[in-house]
């Protein structure tokens, strides 16, 4: 592929809710742009963004892809994001490096909350927006009624530049109110015309208010046209444009992806009045200890960033978008964070999952590498001597978590080598070992994003694996002293064994842990046997006590006991002393302490009130409420870790999924005398 200056190239996200048509839509540009012969179907799985297995399956995006082809002389690349919110973090990933975010609302089903939550999130980054109201040629689908919908949430904005010729099935054009023409489609082939007799009257009403909304951004417009003058199609548009770059317009185009209606416009618009690279803000950086602002000037040095990974049993791509400066093949780079250099041994655009070689990548561009040895997702490639580096996103913090392990025994390494791979892959992905429950953990956005995994981890890998429920966390502790003997003899053929501990327990404050303390006077238990009763001790709180699980918060002094010069040895010493602590806890006023959670759940301020009774449900003891100018309420609980599981499908049933929560590990709580009664298990491990 040629190279194509920074100023003629479009870096596009596709966004929306989970089946408006983002990826159909994306089949029907690269399609009518030539670059694919035919288009594929999502419904069998032939469409050129979903490619998995796990994708074609289930009929929905789970990962992000980019597709790149030629319109107009211009390079689109485009980014088509997944629509679920188990995937929102492809999402983040793709906003990052995009230049313009089109959303693809359905004409059917409307503003959607995965579009309002991809919405808030190009905001947040001031980035330009686009909507494509798409499905027009379905059933009960209404223009009037979605754009309505999205002025409402989107607010004065939202601004139409094309209105639909015909509904639902007898859909066939648009009319674009900035040339005050009609565009009607007849088997894929544009017609271009007049504006039919009928819709006249609205389309002139609609026409005025858009030429309004545009030239009241530029004041010697404005005078012309108060002036009565009329202002042409190429400075209406020209100053559309600057209105998008802003982010304070966001026009609204309409059409049909499966049908091929106005999608080359789409297109067009895209060039036309998208921004190029060489439009948006500089990206800050940092240098040492300063922040500096870098902009995508060719002739700089290069800085390329990397904000997706593709794994793979034989290597890794990595997507990047060059900030600054020009990348070639076989050039080498330093990575910022680890200080490697990295050789770009190819680069590549990408379409789908076919690749499409390029010798240069020019500041603004994205394209592929393969095998970097030292790179991962949010790391910066800058020149040797330059050592600058991108501040990545905020991390995904995963809500949902299971316990996983390898249907084979011989796999656990394995097991751990193919899920650090996936996580490089996808950063909403954690794993670690939990060594006081034994579990490894697999945390993930949801069910179907862990479900993904699982199935990816047994194809890519051939890693097969079962998943249960993470086990918590439970200990126990006491709320009294007590004192018992610990008394070990056993007769064998030649020396015995004889050791007897008489140990104190006393409760300690919550969290100070474990203390020991040796009191024998008389030399009752010689000096050199003390370590291994304490030893004993530690050993048994470690494996359970009256409840079966970890004791803390215990002092232990040794007061007394007794030897024998030839039958005591510390193995009979260190059996006493747990047979001693075991003994006295039992009298100790023994309770289980659960871990309990600080939740902080951000929802609108019409749910809250469900949220809450949710909470009580919970054993949650909130904390406090807070209500933003937004309408978004804060509530802030206490919230036993055991109840928490799955409350983020439960909070997303409750909230449309317009919910979202941060939890962590508060402190440790006693459990109610009944429930502790369900959960005593023996000493080893079995409920």
């Amino acid at each position: 592929m040629a190279v194509v200056p920074s100023s003629r190239i479009r870096n596009v996200a596709l966004v929306g809710h989970g089946g408006s048509g983002k990826t159909t839509l994306a089949e029907a540009l690269l399609h009518c742009a030539g670059a694919i012969p035919r288009m594929g179907r999502v419904e069998d799985g032939t469409t050129t963004c979903d490619t998995e297995p796990e994708e074609i399956k289930r009929r929905l995006s789970a990962s992000l892809a980019l597709a790149t082809f030629m319109w107009q002389d211009h390079k689109i690349n485009l980014l088509d994001c997944p629509g679920y919110a188990d995937f929102f973090g492809e999402v983040e990933a793709a906003l990052s490096v995009a230049d313009l975010a089109i959303f693809v609302v359905s004409a059917v089903e409307g503003v959607e909350v995965q579009t309002e939550m991809a919405w808030e999130l190009a905001a947040a980054r001031k980035i330009p927006r686009m909507v494509f109201v798409n499905k027009l040629d379905r059933e009960r689908a209404s223009f009037d009624r979605t754009l309505t919908q999205l002025q409402a949430t989107f607010g004065a904005g939202i601004a139409p530049v094309e209105l639909p010729v015909g509904e639902e099935a007898g859909f066939r054009g648009v009319l674009d109110l900035l040339s005050d023409r009609a565009i009607t489609y007849d088997t894929g082939r544009a017609v271009e015309g007049h504006i039919p007799s009928d819709l006249a009257t609205t389309e002139h009403q609609v026409h005025d208010a858009l030429v309004e909304g545009i030239v009241v951004a530029d004041d010697a417009l404005m005078e012309r046209y108060l002036d009565g003058e009329a202002i042409s199609f190429e400075e209406l548009e020209k100053t559309l444009a600057h209105g998008v770059a802003a982010a304070a317009v966001f026009p609204v185009v309409c059409g049909s992806a499966t049908k091929g209606v106005a999608v080359d416009r789409l297109a067009t618009y895209i060039c036309e009045i998208g921004p190029a690279p060489t439009e948006r803000p500089p990206v800050p950086v940092v240098a040492g200890d300063m922040v500096v602002e870098v902009a995508p000037d060719p002739m700089a040095k290069p800085l390329a960033y990397v904000f997706k990974t593709l794994a793979d049993p034989f290597g890794r791509i990595s997507l990047m978008k060059v900030l600054s400066g020009s990348v070639r093949a076989d050039e080498s780079l330093v990575n910022s964070r680890s200080r490697t250099d990295e050789r770009l041994h190819q680069l590549f655009g990408m379409r789908g999952k076919d690749h499409v070689a390029v010798e240069e990548v020019p500041a603004g561009d994205i394209a592929a590498t393969w095998k970097l040895a030292d790179t991962a997702t949010g790391d910066t490639l800058s020149a040797k001597g330059s050592p600058v580096s991108v501040e990545p996103p905020p991390a995904t913090m995963p809500v949902l978590h299971v316990a996983i392990r390898p249907r084979s025994k011989g796999d656990e390494d394995k097991l751990m080598t193919a899920l650090h791979r996936l996580g490089d892959e996808d950063p909403g992905l954690a794993v670690r070992r939990d060594d006081e429950t034994h579990q490894t953990i697999l945390s993930g956005m949801g069910e179907t994003h862990l479900a993904v995994t699982v199935e990816r981890l047994k194809r890519k890998f051939g890693v097969d694996v079962e998943i249960g429920e993470v086990d918590v966390a439970y200990r126990e502790t006491i709320t009294k002293p007590a004192q018992a003997e610990g008394k070990y003899k056993k007769q064998t053929g030649g020396h015995g064994q004889f050791g007897v501990a008489v140990v104190r327990v006393e409760p300690l404050g919550r969290g100070d842990g474990f203390a020991f303390e040796d009191r024998v006077v008389g030399g009752a238990i010689p000096r050199q046997f003390i370590p291994a009763v304490e030893k004993g001790v530690v050993e048994a709180m470690s494996t359970g006590g009256h409840f079966g699980y970890p004791v803390v918060d215990v002092k232990v002094v040794c007061v007394d006991g007794k030897y024998h010069p030839v039958d005591s040895s510390e193995m009979s010493f260190k059996t006493a002393g747990a047979l001693g602590f075991r003994e006295a806890i039992a009298e100790a006023g023994p309770v289980l302490l659960e871990p309990i959670s600080l939740l902080s759940v951000t929802v609108p301020a019409s749910l809250q009130g469900e949220v809450l009774g949710d909470l009580n449900g919970r054993r949650g003891r909130v904390q406090g409420t807070e209500v933003d100018e937004g309408g978004a309420s804060t509530l802030q609980a206490l919230v036993p870790t055991a109840e928490l599981g799955r409350y983020a499908i439960d909070l997303r049933s409750i909230t449309g999924g317009r919910g979202r929560f941060t939890v962590g590990h508060d402190h440790y709580d006693v459990v109610p005398a009944p429930l502790a009664d369900k959960l005593r298990r023996d000493p080893h491990g079995a409920t």
